[in-house]
């Protein structure tokens, strides 16, 4: 179920080993993107594309789009 999440509640969740994924195009992720993350288009999203993320670990999704 998605959550929205705070700039601190973020923080700590990647600090106890959560997950980040962008799911901008790759060349906009080349262009920019935050410190950790994994690229993963959000028009590639799927059990295959997220097959090597831990299950067992916290993911944030997130898409910085400056419109």
């Amino acid at each position: 179920m998605p959550t929205s999440i705070e700039l601190t509640q973020l923080r700590l969740l990647l600090a106890e080993g959560g997950q980040l994924i962008d799911v901008l195009p790759p060349r906009e992720y080349a262009e920019e993107h935050l410190p950790g993350a994994i690229n993963i288009p959000l028009k590639q999203l799927g059990a295959d594309t997220t097959s090597a993320l831990d299950r067992h670990k916290p993911v944030a999704v997130y898409c910085h789009d400056p419109l």
